[in-house]
């Protein structure tokens, strides 16, 4: 009997690891003191082009202006380890970014887009968005649009655990993810949006919550900063060009020193 008690209560542990292992939620930083390591992610990429204006290609102008932040922070901060997803126009599935930053211990995760406005060449300005519920329908429709890049990808079924990019469920039920690192996550979007505003003279739309699968299983502080409308002709230019794309690049360069000066102090 005493055999068979100890049986069952090792199938039992096992079967606990197991659910733990499965449900994959973020591990603890490894030292939120210590912002060294940043992993710099170009969206969109290759054969999804992402967004598009008149002229300007998102996976294009994701690239350049990931490649000019780099640049920045490794000619300010070269103690600061600095990490591409990609450096060149080729398509990346979602679920390798995070895994990207998540095998190098990266301390922060920002994630770079383009966003547009179905029907209107109006809607101008700036978001960065944490991983959280939706507070309103556009922040839904955001995230949906993002996360449908894995319709591209082959087994996106089984990879993503069978996630609907088109369920609105499926996206509130992301929001369980990236808790740990909510605060962070927070404190860094925020200083994006006001350096945006100081430095480029644009309008801010502000921080804002939604599920995005780029974000999901990343173990660090993590943030996806939609730079500007390729609907809006006049955002379009601005973000299409070298003055655009150096600014919008200081901008986060300027965010991310103040939020790693924060972080250290503590």
């Amino acid at each position: 009997m005493l055999k068979v008690l100890k049986i069952v209560g090792a199938a039992g542990c096992l079967m606990l690891s197991v659910a733990f292992a499965f449900q994959e939620e973020p591990e603890p930083e490894n030292d939120p003191r210590k912002i060294d390591v940043v992993v710099i992610d170009a969206g969109h990429g290759g054969h999804d082009i992402g967004t598009r204006g008149r002229v300007a290609r998102e996976s294009r102008t994701t690239l350049k202006i990931a490649q000019a932040l780099g640049r920045k922070i490794k000619a300010e901060m070269p103690e600061v380890k600095v990490l591409y997803t990609r450096t060149s126009d080729v398509f990346v599935d979602l679920a390798d970014r995070s895994a990207f930053a998540n095998r190098n211990k990266a301390d922060l995760f920002v994630s770079i887009h383009c966003n547009y406005a179905p029907g209107s060449s109006r809607v101008h300005g700036t978001e960065t968005y944490v991983m959280g519920l939706h507070k309103t329908e556009g922040n839904l429709e955001v995230a949906k649009r993002e996360n449908s890049v894995i319709l591209q990808e082959a087994n996106y079924k089984q990879k993503y655990k069978g996630f609907d990019p088109d369920s609105p469920l499926a996206h509130i039920m992301l929001a369980n993810y990236q808790s740990a690192f909510l605060t962070s996550s927070l404190r860094y979007a925020d200083h994006v949006e006001h350096q945006f505003q100081t430095i480029t003279q644009r309008a801010s739309r502000g921080v804002k919550q939604a599920g995005f699968l780029v974000l999901w299983r990343t173990t660090m502080p993590s943030v996806l900063v939609e730079t500007g409308f390729l609907s809006n002709p006049t955002e379009e230019a601005y973000l299409n060009s070298d003055r655009g794309q150096d600014e919008v690049a200081e901008s986060l360069y300027a965010a991310f020193k103040q939020y790693k000066r924060e972080m250290e102090r503590y």
